[in-house]
């Protein structure tokens, strides 16, 4: 389907990128052969380290004409294969466009290359007093640029929004070398078709995204933190919904059953709370703002509201060390459930308040397939992450279950009035279950968009789309 790369390619791409930035070699290729998503690799044949955009815009104008499959490469600390290089050709990295452009003080934003590393750029803005708000589990790995692709979110996305809300403005290279701007860098924008948030989100298979202009706000003051038990794991998600219709708005609200709590523990040695027998679930609650009286206020409400709904011990944390402490063992969970077996992860989202309906349905579905899970998320927008445990299950009994309990478990989510996934994305796992999120209608409309900007099929292939679309089948 696509040309392989042969050595005159090599030294056509060398002559773009250098031949120091020009990598077949077996190590680079193995390292860009997997994200974070399961086991899955699938190696390059090249990879290639642009700095700058002529020459995004040069290796992608070459691959559209010699046929070549070409998929943009962040951290690799995706869960949904989003960048794997399923029909090789070349890796195309953005580590080496690394550089925070600008720091706008007056207007509240910050122009980025897309490699640049989240955490790295939250860092920046805070030491001028800002916040990007935008905060994943992997921050202090994951790029930019693998952000605005996947439009992740992050615990604090409850109160301040996904990726894509604090997005103004994208410089990105078209499949065929073409370089636009998408809008405009300004607060508002009503002029045409909205580009800028077609490609937030678009999983790589659109353009590439090479310089993003990002909305800032000042940071807030002060925030306190909570940890809730619940003896009741039910309860724990009912009271998601309650809080804010309490009026309360946290910045952040984030459920763990009790699994997923003793597997982070055990996994990262810390253990800053102790977890009482009667334990079944704890939700980890944040406020923020300017003035101390009005986050203790909200504190109040919060636990009252919790107290109704059958909460046993509320720890307040006393310090930014124990603070630290509650969100790194909170941001560790996924990595503690895939240490501890093979496992196959799904991110699903339904409105907060069908929350404990989504986890009672999990729990019965897992029944009825014999299999364990470990349910954890980012309660306050109903998104939850669903590891389901292979344990003991033999390889057989492995493979034959797990396609049809997730087409349950999708379909459930679904039936709530909820999607396939919040944050992950869809990548090369999740593209065969889209049918139940979408209408065949709806899948053509996003494959014909695909088209458009991508006539040759070279960007991201394999990605989104379920398999019978890029064999020709549609």
């Amino acid at each position: 389907m696509y040309t392989k790369i042969t050595e005159s390619h090599l030294r056509h791409f060398s002559s773009i990128v250098g031949e120091d930035r020009c990598s077949t070699a077996q190590e680079t290729l193995q390292d860009y052969s997997h994200d974070e998503t399961e086991d899955l690799q699938y190696a390059p044949e090249a990879v290639l380290f642009p700095t700058k955009t002529s020459e995004v815009s040069a290796i992608l104008q070459y691959c559209s004409s010699e046929g070549i499959a070409i998929t943009p490469v962040g951290a690799r600390t995706g869960l949904s294969g989003g960048m794997l290089t399923v029909y090789g050709g070349v890796a195309l990295s953005t580590s080496k466009m690394n550089a925070i452009l600008k720091i706008d003080t007056d207007n509240l934003q910050v122009i980025t290359q897309p490699g640049v590393i989240v955490e790295e750029l939250q860092r920046a803005v805070a030491e001028k007093g800002l916040l990007y708000a935008p905060d994943p589990a992997s921050r202090g790995t994951c790029y930019i640029g693998g952000n605005l692709a996947e439009n992740s979110g992050g615990p604090r996305a409850v109160k301040y929004g996904v990726t894509k809300d604090w997005v103004l403005n994208l410089e990105v290279v078209l499949p065929s070398g073409e370089i636009i701007q998408t809008g405009a860098n300004t607060l508002k924008n009503s002029t045409g078709y909205n580009l800028t948030q077609l490609m937030v989100g678009s999983e790589g298979t659109l353009g590439v995204i090479t310089q993003a202009t990002l909305k800032l706000m000042p940071q807030p003051a002060q925030r306190l933190l909570m940890l809730v038990s619940f003896p009741s794991a039910k309860d724990a998600c009912k009271t998601v919904s309650a809080i804010f219709k309490a009026g309360v708005v946290p910045s952040a609200l984030e459920f763990m059953e009790r699994a997923a709590i003793e597997l982070a523990m055990s996994f990262t040695g810390e253990q800053p709370i102790d977890l009482t027998d009667d334990t079944e679930a704890q939700l980890l609650i944040e406020v923020d703002g300017n003035e101390s009286a009005d986050l203790m206020k909200e504190c109040e409400v919060i636990m009252t509201v919790c107290e109704s709904l059958g909460a046993g011990e509320i720890l307040f944390a006393e310090d930014e060390a124990q603070k630290d402490k509650l969100w790194f063992l909170r941001r560790r969970v996924g990595e503690a459930v895939k240490a501890v077996s093979i496992y196959k992860e799904e991110d699903t989202v339904v409105p907060r308040f069908k929350l404990p309906e989504l986890l009672a349905g999990i729990k019965e579905i897992g029944k009825n397939y014999g299999f364990n899970s470990v349910c954890y998320g980012h309660a306050g927008d109903g998104n939850l992450h669903v590891n389901i445990l292979k344990e003991e299950l033999d390889e057989n009994a492995w493979n034959q279950m797990l396609p049809n309990a997730i087409r349950e478990i999708f379909e459930l989510t679904v039936s709530l009035e909820g999607t396939l996934s919040g944050e992950h994305g869809i990548g090369w796992v999740q593209k065969e279950y889209m049918d139940v999120a979408y209408s065949e209608i709806a899948l053509n409309l996003m494959w014909q968009t695909k088209q458009v900007f991508d006539p040759k099929l070279i960007l991201n292939p394999g990605k989104v789309f379920p398999s019978h679309y890029w064999n020709g089948n549609t």
